[in-house]
Formats: C-alpha cells, sequence, structure tokens
C-alpha cells in the first residue's frame, strides 16, 4: 500500500482543482488510518484516491515540478535509456542532480536542519537520494533503464537491494517516518528497487569526461552553490543539460 500512496504523492499538495483535492484529501486519510493500524479503511481510501485520479486523466498535474525540467529536443530519442546521478557537499550545504538520456534532468538543494535524519553517511546517503530523485521524475521507471552512479558504496547499496536487502542501510540513517506519515526515501528506493530486477545500476568512473557523469556532477555543484548564492539555477541547469546532451547523443556520431 505504500507504494500506491507514493505514486499518488504529487495530489498530496493544495490544488484548486477539487478533484485532485479530494484524491489528496483521500490519500492523507489513509496514512492517517496506516499510522493507527486501520489497513482496511487505508486500503479502500487508496482505492478511492486511485479511481478520482484515474478518472480525472491526471490532467491537473503540474507540468513543472520545482528543480526538474526536460530538454524536449530528445524526449523522443530512440534506444535504451541512460540517466547519470551525483551528489555534493561542502560545509552544511548539499545538493543532488541527475540527468538522462531522454532530456530530463533534476537538482534539489538541501541544508540540514537541526535534526538531520541522515546520520554519519551523509555523502554516501545524498547519492542515493540522487537515484530516487531521478527514478521518481517517473511515473514507472523503464523497463531496461540504466543509472550510472560514480560512488561504489553507493552502487552495492543498490545492488543488495535488488537482492532482497531490502533492511540494509547506511549507518546512522533514520528509520524513523518522516513528518507528512512518508517512509523515509532511501526505504523507498529500497523497496523499488527491490520489485525492479529490470533496472541496471552500474559504475562509471568520476571525472573521466562521461557526458552524463559530468553532467550529474555540475547539476549537484549547482544546486549546492545555490544554497548560498542567488541566481537563476534553472536557466543554467537547462543550459548546461542542452550541451553535455549534445554531446552525448551527437559527438559520437560526428
Amino acid at each position: 500500500m505504500n507504494n500506491r500512496a507514493f505514486a499518488l504523492r504529487t495530489y498530496v499538495k493544495p490544488r484548486r482543482c477539487e478533484s485532485c483535492q479530494a484524491a489528496g484529501d483521500a490519500v492523507r486519510l489513509a496514512l492517517t488510518a496506516a499510522q493507527y493500524d486501520e489497513l482496511g479503511d487505508a486500503a479502500q481510501l487508496i482505492d478511492t484516491a486511485e479511481q478520482l485520479a484515474a478518472g480525472h486523466q491526471l490532467a491537473c498535474r503540474p507540468a513543472h515540478h520545482p528543480g526538474r525540467g526536460q530538454v524536449r529536443r530528445w524526449a523522443g530519442t530512440s534506444g535504451p535509456l541512460i540517466a547519470a546521478t551525483d551528489a555534493s557537499w561542502k560545509g552544511r550545504a548539499g545538493g543532488i542532480g541527475y540527468i538522462a538520456s531522454d532530456g530530463r534532468y533534476g537538482l534539489r538543494s538541501r541544508r540540514p536542519g537541526r535534526v538531520d535524519p541522515t546520520g554519519c553517511s551523509r555523502v554516501l546517503v545524498s547519492e542515493l537520494r540522487a537515484v530516487e530523485f531521478l527514478l521518481t521524475a517517473y511515473d514507472r521507471p523503464p523497463v531496461g533503464m540504466t543509472v550510472l552512479v560514480d560512488s561504489r558504496p553507493a552502487l552495492n547499496y543498490l545492488h543488495r537491494w535488488q537482492g532482497g536487502e531490502s533492511g540494509a542501510m547506511p549507518a546512522g540513517y533514520d528509520l524513523r517516518p518522516r513528518h507528512n506519515g512518508m517512509k523515509p526515501t532511501l526505504v523507498r528506493l529500497a523497496e523499488l528497487a527491490g520489485a525492479r530486477p529490470d533496472l541496471a545500476f552500474a559504475h562509471v568512473k568520476a571525472h573521466a569526461h562521461h557526458a552524463l557523469n559530468e553532467a550529474a556532477d555540475s547539476l549537484a555543484h549547482m544546486a549546492r552553490r545555490r544554497v548560498d548564492e542567488s541566481f537563476d539555477a534553472q536557466a543554467r541547469a537547462h543550459d548546461l543539460v542542452e550541451a553535455f546532451l549534445h554531446d552525448w547523443h551527437v559527438a559520437p556520431a560526428a
């Protein structure tokens, strides 16, 4: 049921559309019912939310998500989908980024508060959060998608989760439910990886002039810098992704 609720997460945010709002209300009530072990009621509420969402055909879901974008030129590219993710930390400012060969990209900044659920494995957790950030850019990650990471420890966890070790977590990572009642990011990622053996997670050497890895690294750095600097990160990110994807798609064939 958690996976079903997670798929409806976009409706939880306030909406002007009455149908979208009703779906969101049903999801919130389902999460509350689940917290009190009223699993039957929770399942019925999720059924209601799914019916409302399906009947509305997702018409009012926002086309633009903060921190995400797509270079439409590559949206219809044929061939296997390949993506890369990365994370960056300096001091108390962090950032994550991803890029996919279909033009999708994302960057997200982070400055931990007084209570940080990351624990003592901040960089590793961020590398894995970047993978979750990528995969949730899709309603369902495409079959056979390849995700490149330059962190071998992160790759190890991804492979362990695919192998059924969903309980394996980085040292110190807080497993308590988050404020919205949802499972922690890495718990959801572990469940997703375990349910999708068709996804390929592979290592790529960092700073070796691999276009997708370099782009993901640049997006993560840009997100980190945005914590303390003021600039139009979305415009810069779009231009950066466009340039790197040109290298990825066009340069090898030239």
